[in-house]
């Protein structure tokens, strides 16, 4: 359903907040969901990207994370009361052509498909190069195809696969965090390892304070860290294709807090009062730093393979995300029609076809030239990735004061504390974006927003003379 038939039927089905049927398998139990969700809210960001974190801001990393954790959650509960609204897989997409412009909804489905192609591009690279830590004889390549291909198969079989599939993979990554924090309180504790004469809480402040780089250093992460939670907004892509909707997303987008505060606060506080913030550097793992300070030689094969299994999660969502989005824009006409069409199991295979496509050319690419331009191209899906929530808030503001004047019915979820929780949301992706301006490690990914902003406006123009092209009415034919 498009969101001119929203506009024209406030009062039916739609208006009532019902989910519209749009051809998809509702296929995602809740089981399912929440490790989706869950999922969503752990990838290399932390495994990895943690380390760069730390050795920038020092301990008041863990204060950064709180802040930005609080700032997701304010994110989710806004996508969760448009989702109780109208549940539909378009999900942000929908959202945005219906309360911010058709104009919004066209740039924010391409760009979250671009967001998901690039990462999906960068993961399965960066799950073949995890690869050779094994066996350093396979190339690159093969394993990039091998992950690939089988990916895609396993999401051209049906929904259920793919949120089984997400399931054990978020279980793996699940179960490594715990892992680490219990092996972590019990070296901390009981003292055993040779890390156990050294390890205590006092490490959060005893070298250099808890602010060891300052407030300005700790500021200057933000970015890092919002950039760890990106994807967490997936959960309401899959909202065509929940078993139960209303009863399963208002559920999943509530362990957001304890999902933050266990697996990334809990987390980094175990391993800041097992090793000295000033041992981790840029690119090195936080888990393997700590598993190698307590001792246990198999610690950086374990956290091999969950990054692995990380990236291999991160490019499963996207061949789903992206089949889901092309669809959404073909039904509104602002995309080919040739994506509309489902599969016998009800899945979009044809528009998760042609993104696999251009994944692997993408990772060609990345093999034959892995150089500065795939650098900037990569830089750019961050930004892209918060346009969604920009989004996301933004149309939540503009329904809530439709339903606050009795033009809309109320969500059975509101978020609490809107509007003012959505604009301090919003107040707080603009600074980041400043720092990212500011910061040279990041500030590309801004000179390539105005690029793909204008072939947006492009792209629009053009399918807008396309539609009134079609719409002009033919003069008959003079008879002869």
């Amino acid at each position: 359903m498009t969101s001119v038939q929203v506009d024209k039927n406030h009062d039916g089905n739609e208006a009532a907040g019902k989910a519209p049927e749009e051809g998809y398998q509702r296929g995602l139990g809740n089981r399912q969901i929440q490790m989706i969700a869950i999922g969503g809210a752990i990838g290399t960001g932390l495994f990895l990207g943690a380390g760069k974190a730390i050795s920038k801001a020092g301990p008041s990393i863990i204060l950064a994370y709180a802040i930005v954790g609080l700032v997701i959650f304010l994110i989710m509960r806004a996508l969760g009361e448009l989702l109780m609204y109208r549940p539909v897989s378009g999900s942000f997409s929908e959202y945005g052509r219906e309360f911010l412009g058709p104009f919004i909804g066209f740039v924010t489905g391409w760009t979250y498909w671009l967001f998901w192609v690039v990462t999906g591009i960068t993961e399965v690279t960066a799950a073949a190069t995890y690869v050779q830590y094994w066996n350093e004889g396979i190339p690159q390549w093969v394993s990039a195809l091998v992950f690939t291909v089988a990916l895609f198969g396993i999401n051209l079989i049906s929904v259920k696969i793919f949120g089984e599939l997400e399931f054990w993979f978020s279980m793996v990554k699940v179960t490594a965090i715990i892992g680490m924090i219990l092996i972590g309180v019990g070296v901390i504790t009981l003292g055993f390892s040779k890390a156990g004469d050294t390890a205590s809480f006092s490490l959060l402040w005893s070298h250099g304070g808890f602010f060891p780089k300052g407030i300005g250093g700790t500021l200057m992460t933000l970015q890092i860290v919002m950039f760890a939670f990106l994807a967490v907004e997936l959960v309401g892509v899959t909202a065509g294709e929940a078993t139960d909707p209303k009863k399963v997303l208002p559920k999943a987008i509530n362990t957001v807090p304890w999902r933050i505060g266990l697996f990334y606060i809990g987390a980094l506080i175990i391993i800041l009062s097992v090793v000295s913030w000033t041992v981790f550097k840029p690119g090195v793992s936080p888990f393997v730093a700590a598993f190698q300070q307590i001792g246990l030689p198999a610690g950086a094969g374990i956290v091999n393979f969950v990054v692995l299994t990380a990236a291999l999660s991160s490019a499963n969502s996207g061949m789903y995300s992206t089949g889901r989005m092309l669809r959404d824009l073909a039904l509104n006409g602002q995309g080919p029609k040739f994506f509309t069409k489902l599969s016998k199991n009800g899945l979009p295979t044809r528009g998760t076809g042609i993104s696999v496509g251009l994944m692997l050319f993408g990772v060609y690419i990345n093999y034959q030239w892995p150089g500065d331009a795939f650098n900037y191209v990569v830089s750019f899906a961050t930004i892209s990735g918060m346009w969604a929530w920009i989004v996301i808030l933004l149309s939540q503001l503009r329904y809530r004061a439709k339903a606050n004047r009795g033009e809309l019915p109320q969500s059975e979820f509101k978020a609490p504390g809107a509007p003012y929780t959505s604009i301090f949301a919003l107040a707080f992706i603009a600074m980041v974006i400043v720092m990212m301006g500011i910061d040279p490690d990041t500030r590309i990914s801004l000179y390539a927003a105005p690029l793909w902003a204008l072939i947006m406006a492009v792209g629009y123009l053009a399918i807008k003379r396309r539609d009134s092209a079609q719409l002009t009415p033919v003069e008959p034919a003079e008879k002869v």
